[in-house]
């Protein structure tokens, strides 16, 4: 998630389900029509990266018209990318945006606004920023992802044990999609009855396109509503002290910094984007990292016989190669420019919006040796998944542990879990922030699993 990118989760994004369906993007003004990439049509969706290889050799910030209409200038250099994250002269509140009113609804959480959900550190700025990022770091510890680990594996079992018998699984609807939002409904204190409803409200939202019309709208709305309900009776019931295992809803509201609390907009934004920007990148983390290990067999390999013999060094240092190698956030979340500035000898106008190209910055071999090549021991990587600067990612911690628990755990009961059907068939989901696949179907002996399940317990 990311502060910027998500909560529990992610880089400096948050979904934006309202980026569109994929189409071709307009070139660069000074690129020869033949030679610049076509950006954003579903072929680029399923392999951007030589795209990107492109602009960071030729355009390394790019000026191109999106899907959704609004111009942004994209940076890919990994050097220009660190700079951009962590300037302050590009700001994340859309009040900066300088297009029409109507165009700044293209440019966040369709419906955030209208649900006064605004209030959240992936659209402010020091120092509103300072002050709730300080309050929300008080309820959202690293000591409080450490406790939550025990229930990140058994959610990680339980899913696991649903078609581990079966032999067969689509494990973006069966595993991916499901832990991260049963664990962060948990992390929240959303009662467990209720569930359910967040799982669909998620799936309307991942669905970006796909769904009805307005239905991430909708969604939000509802989830806003519920949200409101829950702070409420919360802080209603709330004890004096903090029993142990407090929820994470309840630390927001008892989160206090020299006497100012969070109001219960603020708290019901934050409980938002806790959820909806840190479970759609852990959907992709795993997806994505599950992916990427059945298409290199030699490096899943190494992984498995580092988890057999009990060492997780190869699993912490491969999940961070995940993250740059082909990560869950393509994107950062938008910035806009509060003055006239230069990035990358490029000069940006005040009120234009800058799109940090996070996928693009992973792979530039002027700061990452053989950019394309997955290493799971890689040591020197400073990749930029969960963002830089002040919006680095809040919940990376969490990211971090669902995502180790989920690879380790899926190798380790289904050894030799393969991909199903034809690798050319698979499908990227459209969206301009994240980078995931809409389906991962895959085979494996059922034995195995139910081998596996029974020596553990």
């Amino acid at each position: 998630m990311t502060d910027q990118h998500h909560p529990p989760t992610a880089a400096d994004a948050t979904p934006t389900a309202a980026d569109a369906t994929p189409t071709a993007a307009d070139a660069a003004p000074d690129a020869a029509p033949d030679s610049a990439p076509a950006l954003f049509t579903w072929e680029f969706a399923t392999d951007p990266y030589p795209a990107y290889a492109w602009l960071r050799e030729h355009a390394p910030v790019h000026r191109t018209r999106l899907p959704s209409g609004v111009e942004a200038w994209l940076v890919t250099r990994y050097a220009d990318a660190k700079q951009a994250l962590a300037d302050q002269r590009l700001s994340k509140n859309p009040a900066h945006h300088d297009e029409p009113a109507h165009a700044k609804g293209k440019t966040g959480i369709p419906g955030e606004r209208k649900a006064e959900l605004m209030t959240h550190l992936l659209n402010i700025d020091p120092p509103d920023h300072t002050r709730l990022r300080r309050l929300v770091s008080k309820a959202f510890t690293p000591r409080r992802v450490a406790e939550f680990a025990p229930r990140v594996q058994e959610l990680t079992d339980q899913l696991i044990d649903r078609f581990a018998e079966r032999g067969s699984a689509d494990l973006i609807h069966e595993f991916a999609f499901p832990l991260p939002i049963y664990a962060i409904c948990d992390l929240l204190g959303v009662p467990r009855e209720d569930q359910d409803d967040f799982r669909d409200w998620a799936g309307m939202m991942i669905r970006h396109g796909g769904g009805p019309r307005g239905g991430v709208a909708r969604s939000v709305k509802k989830m806003r509503g519920y949200l409101a309900e829950l702070i409420h009776k919360k802080r209603e019931a709330l004890p004096a002290e903090p029993a142990p295992g407090e929820d994470l809803i309840s630390g927001l509201i008892r989160a206090s910094d020299h006497g100012e609390h969070l109001t219960e907009n603020e708290a019901a934004a934050m409980a938002f984007i806790l959820l909806f920007a840190g479970f759609e990148t852990t959907v992709n983390l795993i997806g994505n990292g599950t992916y990427a290990l059945l298409t290199h067999p030699e490096q899943r390999a190494r992984l498995q016989r580092s988890l057999a013999g009990g060492d997780k060094d190869l699993l912490e240092t491969g999940v961070e190669e995940l993250l740059r190698y082909d990560g869950p956030v393509e994107l950062a979340t938008w910035r806009f420019a509060t003055e006239p500035l230069t990035v990358g000898g490029q000069d940006i106008a005040q009120g234009d919006p800058v799109l940090v190209v996070l996928a693009a910055a992973d792979r530039d071999p002027e700061r990452f040796a053989d950019p394309d090549v997955l290493d799971l021991s890689r040591r020197d990587n400073q990749h930029l998944g969960y963002g830089h600067g002040i919006h680095y990612c809040l919940g990376a911690p969490l990211a971090r542990l669902e995502g180790q628990t989920a690879l380790a755990t899926l190798l380790t009961r289904l050894p030799d879990l393969r991909l199903a059907g034809d690798q050319a068939e698979l499908r990227w989901r459209g969206g301009l922030i994240m980078r995931g696949l809409r389906t991962l179907p895959v085979e494996f002996t059922p034995a195995a699993g139910r081998a596996v399940a029974r020596a553990q317990s």
